[in-house]
């Protein structure tokens, strides 16, 4: 199965995050045996789901990714999502 990860690209920067996800959750079974393939939706899944706002989500595809591609584009999107939630502003817990 060929995935065109650019239109897919594109839906998450549209806003079209569903449609993203739903195009994804549906390819990556179909992409068993090609690594490269599977790192790069799982990468994706996880911005989808950043751009919702949900980083649980976000972290476990950024993971997944990571561990078929090491060095890949997920390690630091994988970085960036956990210092988001790392991040608060003490003031607001302090009334």
């Amino acid at each position: 199965m060929i995935i065109d990860f650019q239109h897919i690209q594109q839906l998450i920067a549209d806003c079209k995050v569903d449609d993203a996800i739903s195009a994804l959750s549906e390819a990556i079974p179909a992409l068993v045996g090609d690594d490269a393939g599977r790192a790069q939706a799982f990468y994706l899944l996880g911005n989808a789901y950043g751009k919702l706002g949900n980083w649980r989500d976000a972290i476990h595809n950024y993971c997944c990714s990571m561990e078929l591609d090491p060095d890949g584009p997920a390690a630091e999107a994988y970085r960036r999502a956990c210092e988001i939630l790392d991040f608060y502003n003490h003031d607001l817990y302090n009334p």
